[in-house]
């Protein structure tokens, strides 16, 4: 049985940053994933900076070993700003600081084990408490007009529960991603089946979690006691099938342009995209993108 919720608001939200990074290899040897650049700023910061553009007013980042540098990246960095000011460079100095959160917005937690997504959610625990919180996934560099975690939020003002982001994918990809059922109703789309990445084949849909949630704290508990599923790792999509027998679980179909960062090709695709709406670059990168495409240069 399904039981109404009364929204309580999402402040908090957990970015899961603690992964080796192995599609990006070599490059994820030395440097984390996470603060690969796309242009001129890491990966990581679009994504802090969309939880926070939909009112989200702490961060909660876990992290594994080697990646210190993500904390130090959101400190602020005095001796650079120091330096830029000496040589008259106030106005980027300036940029920099509006650019770091204000103190005490963005925490940091260790998962001293690698066991999968839904045990890098669990270890935040303690900082979430007993209060709804969003999850959004380091790789996944979401475009829109409007970011897609203040349309998750939008939507859940109106209706609690839980919400999940959710895309379609080609029908024989399926197998790479958690995969989701939907039931129309009334007042929406409503999450009536999950599965973890799917044998070829045998998936419900074409529409996978795409690396947005809006999770109730019970998930919590269900995650402490939540066997190993896919990979032999803890499955956020698992303890979301053990929650949604108490609460509704609500899709939006996210229809702007994601970018799996976690992977060459979805990283250069991200880069390009970005530079094209950069107003400093976009035009000598489109000069390129035309010398590229050339006929002559196709022909040499």
């Amino acid at each position: 049985m399904q039981t109404a919720m009364i929204p309580r608001t999402v402040r908090k939200a957990i970015i899961p940053a603690a992964g080796f990074g192995t599609r990006m290899l070599p490059a994820t040897k030395s440097v984390p994933k996470e603060l690969l650049p796309i242009v001129d700023r890491p990966i990581l910061d679009y994504i802090v900076a969309e939880a926070f553009a939909a009112g989200i007013e702490h961060v909660v980042i876990v992290t594994g070993r080697m990646k210190g540098a993500i904390e130090d990246y959101f400190d602020c960095a005095f001796e650079v700003d120091a330096t830029l000011r000496r040589a008259g460079k106030t106005p980027l100095a300036d940029r920099l600081v509006t650019a770091t959160p204000e103190v005490g917005a963005i925490s940091f937690v260790r998962q001293q084990q690698a066991r999968g997504l839904g045990h890098a959610v669990w270890t935040a625990r303690h900082i979430i408490g007993d209060e709804p919180f969003a999850v959004l996934l380091p790789d996944m560099l979401m475009v829109d007009q409007e970011p897609c975690l203040q349309s998750m939020t939008d939507l859940y003002r109106r209706h609690g529960g839980n919400v999940v982001a959710v895309e379609r994918c080609l029908p024989e990809e399926t197998h790479k991603f958690g995969i989701v059922s939907l039931k129309q109703t009334l007042t929406g789309n409503l999450v009536d089946g999950l599965v973890e990445k799917p044998a070829p084949g045998t998936a419900p849909s074409n529409l996978f979690i795409s690396g947005r949630y809006i999770l109730q704290p019970e998930i919590f508990s269900i995650l402490e006691n939540q066997t190993p599923g896919a990979g032999g790792e803890i499955q956020l999509t698992d303890a979301m099938i053990t929650l949604m027998k108490d609460q509704e679980i609500r899709a939006f179909e996210f229809d702007g342009r994601t970018f799996d960062c976690g992977n060459p090709a979805g990283f250069v695709a991200a880069n390009l995209h970005m530079a094209l709406t950069h107003p400093e670059i976009a035009a000598g990168i489109y000069g390129e993108i035309q010398a590229l495409t050339s006929p002559a240069r196709a022909i040499a």
